[in-house]
């Protein structure tokens, strides 16, 4: 979920072990090289199969279930929305000595977004919060509920109460804790979300947000996806927005005052956490700022 430069061998995952799983299930693309990809996640290892696919490999059990999630589930989000998502090729099963499953997708070209990769960050942000409602709008009848597979995203922001507190503890004298403990409160007081659970991403961040020629081309990564509360969704809106980006995005994604509270608790939450670890880090400083100042 969150892009980190790659290393190779990390959770045991290499391009040999990708090489030797598609010579023993998928034979017929065994043939194509098989090079890391520039910038990779946490979650997974991906790797580019030639010039048109990749290879998805969870690091961990945790990670696993988002496989089959997302294998089921995207072919059936992918016609409803605005730009392109992930499209699964393939299921791959453990084997190898590698104990998940993983799977075989097509290449989507862009890069990650950033401001300076950006035409317009105010049209950006309308772009996203178009995403987001158009997410929305998928029957989210049969869709799987909010739960761990999502790591809790689509539930209320309080099942994470606990690490909060432990967080603003370790970070006293760092930031802000008065009034970072107020945000937090907030948040688990809002109302619940009180209209029908609806689909979410879970992991609206700039390194899943690809960028061609300025603008929105594609978003990837769905394993924290769901059905249920949307308000994690709007974390983006401190962790890459400010000021009239910000307004565009929540003008244009149409949410209340109680919503607009609890994500601002999930961008809070997952920053201090992250802080935490280590009190040195500018990026999760810079967003338990932004969420403070907008509060």
């Amino acid at each position: 979920m969150v892009d980190t430069p790659h290393r190779d061998g990390r959770a045991g995952i290499d391009a040999g072990l990708v090489r030797r799983l598609l010579a023993s299930q998928f034979p017929r693309w065994a043939h194509l090289p098989v090079t890391p990809v520039e910038v990779d996640g946490w979650d997974n290892r991906t790797y580019r199969l030639g010039e048109g696919m990749t290879v998805r490999l969870p690091t961990a059990e945790g990670y696993a279930p988002a496989v089959a999630k997302e294998h089921r589930w995207l072919p059936v989000l992918a016609p409803a929305l605005p730009v392109p998502v992930p499209e699964p090729l393939a299921l791959g099963v453990p084997g190898e000595g590698y104990p998940f499953h993983w799977s075989v997708r097509r290449w989507l070209e862009g890069d990650t977004a950033a401001p300076d990769r950006v035409d317009d960050l105010v049209a950006f942000a309308e772009s996203v919060a178009d995403f987001i409602r158009a997410l929305q709008r998928v029957d989210a009848t049969d869709g799987p509920r909010a739960g761990a597979h999502s790591f809790h995203r689509g539930a209320p922001p309080g099942y994470y109460d606990d690490g909060t507190r432990q967080a603003l503890a370790v970070l006293g004298g760092h930031v802000d804790t008065r009034r970072a403990a107020a945000v937090w409160e907030d948040a688990l007081r809002a109302p619940a979300w009180s209209g029908p659970p609806v689909w979410f991403h879970g992991d609206i961040a700039s390194g899943n947000l690809l960028v061609r020629d300025g603008k929105l081309a594609a978003v990837i990564d769905f394993g924290t996806s769901g059905v249920g509360d949307p308000a994690c969704d709007l974390v983006i809106a401190w962790t890459m927005f400010s000021g009239a980006s910000r307004e565009a995005f929540r003008d244009a994604v149409g949410t209340d005052d109680a919503t607009w509270a609890r994500a601002r608790g999930w961008a809070l939450w997952k920053a201090l956490i992250t802080l935490a670890d280590d009190v040195r880090a500018d990026s999760p400083r810079q967003v338990v700022e932004a969420v403070l100042d907008d509060a």
